[in-house]
């Protein structure tokens, strides 16, 4: 489906799982990137991390990432927030002591269980970085 389609009325869910944080800046920012401009265009997303990218569900940490010729991650962290979902690996959260009173609005711990529920649903393509 192109995103063209996103205007016919046509809206499908996507799920993009994040597994890096800033030991990989381009596959992080790249992930977020294709998140938001989904979100922009229209589509259901969800938005989970995982491994080190699970830090950036707390507060200050997406402002503070940058990449050279990159959108701010902040920026498209709120319009991914604004219309979609952002879901933390619950074991990921508990291997760094991270409680869901921790995170910010909108971000909620979610296991493996849910991921499965959700990327397993009729209309939802699912990516990951």
């Amino acid at each position: 489906m192109a995103i063209s389609d996103a205007g016919s009325g046509f809206k499908s869910k996507l799920v993009v799982k994040v597994t890096v944080g800033v030991e990989a800046p381009e596959k992080l920012s790249q992930a977020f990137t294709v998140a938001s401009v989904a979100a922009a265009s229209g589509f259901q997303i969800s938005l989970w991390l995982t491994g080190e990218a699970t830090n950036f569900a707390l507060p200050g940490r997406a402002a503070d990432f940058s990449l050279a010729g990159a959108k701010p991650l902040q920026e498209m962290l709120d319009l991914i927030l604004a219309s979609g979902t952002v879901s933390v690996c619950s074991q990921c959260a508990a291997r760094r002591a991270i409680t869901e009173d921790q995170l910010i609005p909108g971000a909620t711990i979610r296991g493996a269980s849910s991921f499965v529920e959700e990327i397993m649903q009729n209309g939802t393509e699912s990516l990951v970085y």
